[in-house]
């Protein structure tokens, strides 16, 4: 979602290939033998992490700024012990030894961090959203949707509203339209779509 959110507000097109990681085609497996998504083949290199297809697309055209406003420290903490105790809580049974209730605890110092933030400004990044924002609110949104009900029970409001503005957005509902499994037949999608 993060990768096709700099893909989109930088209108760099390319050709989408939607995949069943359940089913993984062997064009992405070539690309990329570690098998997650995204991957993003280029000419001269693949690129097979999010954060790192972000900066590929900003860098090329970054109209609202956003590597201006680029907290990496708030950024490596999300992608580290935050990400670790989100997997635990959403996919307990992938690991051994795991509680998803004290994974999910665990993560509350960090959403905490983001709500004080949040108490100040519209945005992470400031009065406009940016790339710390894209790069984090894609897993606040995974943690928040394992248990929607609780989570809006939490002493959260800056990061609900927070939240709730990106997903009632329509940059939001572009990245998460469905499009159909890709097959090798298949001619590509291209995306963002040309206006």
């Amino acid at each position: 979602m993060r990768a096709r959110m700099a893909l989109l507000v930088s209108g760099q097109q390319v050709a989408l290939r939607e995949v069943l990681l359940r089913d993984k085609p062997a064009e992405l497996l070539d690309a990329s033998p570690k098998g997650t998504v995204p991957v993003l083949v280029l000419p001269d290199r693949v690129i097979d992490e999010s954060f790192d297809i972000m900066l590929w697309a900003l860098q090329k055209n970054d109209p609202e700024g956003w590597l201006e406003r680029m907290d990496m420290d708030l950024i490596t903490e999300c992608e580290g012990p935050f990400k670790s105790a989100l997997d635990r809580y959403k996919y307990e049974n992938r690991y051994e030894n795991v509680d998803a209730l004290e994974q999910r605890d665990a993560a509350l110092g960090f959403l905490m961090k983001l709500e004080q933030r949040l108490r100040e400004t519209p945005w992470l990044s400031g009065p406009a959203r940016g790339m710390t924002d894209m790069a984090i609110i894609t897993f606040v949104r995974q943690f928040a949707q394992v248990d929607r009900e609780w989570f809006n029970a939490q002493p959260f409001p800056n990061l609900i509203k927070w939240l709730d503005n990106f997903t009632g957005s329509a940059d939001f509902a572009a990245i998460m339209h469905k499009y159909p499994v890709w097959h090798p037949d298949d001619p590509d999608t291209l995306f963002p779509e040309a206006p």
